[in-house]
């Protein structure tokens, strides 16, 4: 585990918190609650739990509780005015969150407002902050989570559904492929890839051995999605690599699409100008998560994809990531200023 200092809250009242919570590990942040200043931050790379009611609550607690104080006594501040914590899984796997945060994030913290979010949604907030538009966050898994705020704004989801159901075009999906296309070449079928056949003895060793590595696996997810930078390593020489990440790329653009609010709801970039049309007069599209650090042999072609599906989007730069989204969050809600859905199952805010 991690601690960075800052100057958050240092010789303010107030302060806001934030917690990213996901299959890479747990973070925390603290920062001012008037938007100002820097954060400061406490980092583990050991996931939180799961048990029979979900994601396991005491488990969450007796790691973020301590580097809360700890970073409240750094920053001289003696409570948080306002909590998100942000969780993957926290829509279907967040009963225990639920029941059990907020009485204890008062107690032990003071916090006057808390917010309990899917990680899809700090992301989206991290990625677009309280603006209408869509974001794909993607690394072992795919969804999208778009909106057109507003009073009548809700969240529109795509995908999100785990490797046997979905996330169609995650890193998982990706180096399934790719491990499906290197064992065709070792049977010597059609469609194999010897390149990828070579990485997968690289990175496995021998292909007749990988069912054996594999299915017993309970990380299995993640195993897959080790070998989707292979895939795209190979692209550039491996016509099969790259047929890999241009229908991962068409999955992807599928999902933002989906996801993506329609131009007539109220909120929506050009919802009451629809005489402006065009390419790049529609809504905002983020994308976010460890996949897009694979680069050009997958952004170009989701770029392409995006373009023939959502021709009217704007793709645009990432703010920030799920922690900076957490904080965004805990800042509007110290504000009174929350604009994005609360809708108690993706997000879910306790005043």
């Amino acid at each position: 585990m991690s601690l960075r200092t800052g100057t958050a809250g240092r010789g303010r009242a107030g302060t806001v918190l934030g917690v990213d919570s996901g299959g890479s590990g747990l973070r925390v942040a603290l920062a001012p609650a008037d938007g100002g200043g820097s954060a400061l931050t406490w980092s583990s790379t050991v996931p939180v739990g799961t048990g029979r009611r979900g994601i396991d609550a005491p488990d969450l607690l007796d790691r973020v509780l301590p580097a809360a104080r700890r970073l409240l006594h750094e920053a001289g501040s003696r409570g948080c005015d306002a909590v998100c914590v942000g969780a993957a899984g926290m829509a279907t796997l967040g009963d225990d969150l639920h029941a059990v945060l907020p009485g204890v994030l008062r107690a032990e913290l003071g916090a006057r407002r808390l917010a309990l979010a899917s990680d899809a949604v700090t992301a989206y907030a991290g990625a677009l902050g309280q603006r209408p538009g869509v974001v794909v966050a993607a690394g072992t898994g795919v969804i999208a989570l778009g909106t057109a705020l507003g009073p009548e704004g809700r969240w529109r989801r795509a995908d999100g559904w785990g490797h046997l159901l979905g996330d169609c075009g995650g890193g998982a999906w990706i180096g399934r492929a790719g491990l499906e296309a290197a064992m065709r070449a070792f049977d010597g079928r059609v469609g194999g890839s010897p390149a990828l056949l070579t990485r997968l003895e690289a990175v496995f060793g021998p292909a007749c051995g990988l069912p054996g590595k594999l299915y017993p696996r309970p990380d299995r997810p993640a195993v897959l999605a080790s070998f989707a930078p292979e895939v795209g390593r190979c692209a550039a020489d491996d016509p099969v690599a790259a047929g890999i990440l241009r229908e991962a790329a068409r999955h992807l653009a599928a999902a933002a699409a989906a996801a993506c609010p329609s131009p007539a709801e109220p909120g929506t970039t050009g919802a009451t100008e629809p005489e402006t049309t065009g390419p790049g007069t529609g809504p905002e599209v983020a994308l976010t998560g460890g996949l897009f650090r694979m680069g050009e042999p997958l952004l170009s072609p989701v770029q392409e994809e995006l373009q023939k599906q959502l021709p009217q989007a704007r793709l645009t730069a990432c703010q920030g990531d799920p922690l900076t989204g957490a904080l965004r969050v805990a800042t509007a809600l110290a504000k009174d200023t929350l604009a994005l859905p609360v809708d108690g199952a993706l997000l879910r805010v306790v005043r």
